[in-house]
């Protein structure tokens, strides 16, 4: 998930040699696409009309234009200007999701699909998104994907809110509430439904009488306490009691009267605090060697290199999930290996972003149905979109995955 501004790795030295590319054509604008891939791999897509024959593709597809609003912070790139650790990963970001998103577009205009790929760059200021949103060839595109930090978003998204078209968030998990754009898209799904998930899962595998919430105290955690709650006491009609406490110091001693002898016992942590969970986890070891524990986190719970896969598949902990990579797939290998070729690096978590929306987008724009996508499902290589539609915050993708650890590995939940 993505919605802060987060510290990623430098760039590489083929990334630099990109940069400079880009910062000579980005205000220029890309020209048509073409072909760059003979082979692809095959997303699966369920609705997206069956594409013509190639022949008349070629003859009758119009070109539609894409506008790309990445914070590439090509300023720093003039003279007197430099990078520092922030810019350069926000850059690497941009550079991977463009690669992503263009290979995905060039494998559209192999078969024929004509299109225009124009590129701008935010450099990560709510005052530049905002002066790009009253940008002429932006309001005249076919599509905007971007800006990607929230705070970019929201500000150009205040001031494009008219024409109808759609707003593409591409990485961002933030609330569209906040945003109010009946025109936006989020792609990577909101915290919300991954605490209604989690809490349709609770009830569908376990059926718990009991669910124990443990809790750090910060008013954040109720971003997932609140819908969790919601959810759970509306599927089962409150007839599941849940216990909402604050641990200090990893005090759990003043649960354990409450606790199943023989029934799992369900514990949700909501917290991504660092010394808390270290504390807290710890003691809910400890108990789990007594009694049986299933724990289910947060989904950042998976990039905390400090939680220990031991630990977690000792506590039998479920972590929900928007995407879910197999590497080991034949698409998937296919993809890497083309991905490889073309740019002399594997692709990361980025990249597979950017070619996902990119294909799913791209043939949107072509078969019509960009304003139907409550009704188009889509399963790509890393993710899967099932969006809704609600008034005031345009389509929100609402899939997770829920993962637990087998064999020391995050797995999906069969």
């Amino acid at each position: 998930m993505t919605s802060a501004r987060n510290h990623l790795p430098l760039l590489s030295g083929n990334k630099w040699l990109l940069i400079a590319f880009l910062a000579l054509t980005a205000s220029a604008c890309s020209p048509r696409v073409n072909p760059v891939i003979s082979t692809t791999p095959k997303v699966e897509h369920t609705e997206l009309k069956k594409a013509p024959d190639e022949e008349h593709i070629k003859a009758s597809s119009p070109t539609k234009s894409i506008a790309l609003l990445l914070p590439l912070e090509l300023d720093n790139l003039n003279s007197g200007g430099q990078y520092n650790s922030t810019t350069l990963s926000h850059a690497d970001l941009a550079l991977d999701f463009y690669q992503g998103f263009k290979m995905a577009i060039d494998t559209l205009a192999s078969k024929g699909y004509n299109y225009k790929i124009q590129l701008f760059d935010t450099k990560d200021q709510p005052s530049e998104a905002q002066q790009l949103a009253y940008n002429a060839t932006i309001r005249s595109s076919n599509l905007v994907i971007g800006p990607v930090f929230p705070d970019d978003l929201h500000a150009f998204a205040d001031i494009l809110s008219g024409p109808p078209k759609l707003i593409v968030s591409p990485l961002s998990p933030a609330s569209p509430a906040h945003i109010k754009n009946n025109n936006l898209v989020t792609v990577a799904t909101p915290l919300e439904y991954h605490a209604r998930a989690a809490a349709k899962f609770i009830d569908e595998r376990y059926k718990a009488k009991k669910v124990f919430i443990l809790k750090s105290g910060y008013s954040e955690e109720n971003v997932y306490i609140t819908p969790f709650k919601n959810e759970l006491d509306s599927i089962t009609k409150n007839h599941t009691k849940i216990v909402a406490t604050v641990i200090q110091h990893g005090q759990l001693e003043g649960l354990i009267s409450q606790l199943s002898n023989n029934e799992e016992n369900i514990f949700v942590v909501p917290s991504t605090n660092q010394a808390f969970l270290e504390v807290t986890l710890r003691s809910l070891d400890s108990l789990s060697k007594k009694y049986k524990v299933t724990l289910f986190g947060h989904p950042s719970w998976s990039k905390f290199s400090y939680l220990k896969p031991e630990l977690l598949q000792d506590m039998k902990t479920h972590i929900t999930s928007t995407d879910k990579a197999d590497r080991k797939s034949a698409r998937a290998k296919e993809f890497i290996r083309d991905y490889i070729q073309l740019y002399h690096t594997e692709p990361n978590y980025y990249a597979m972003m950017g070619y996902d929306e990119g294909l799913f987008f791209g043939s949107l724009l072509n078969t019509g149905n960009a304003a139907e996508l409550d009704k188009t499902e889509f399963k790509g290589l890393l993710n899967r979109y099932q969006f809704v539609k609600k008034s005031g915050q345009g389509w929100i993708n609402t899939h997770v995955n829920v993962l637990h650890y087998e064999n020391l590995e995050l797995k999906r939940v069969e």
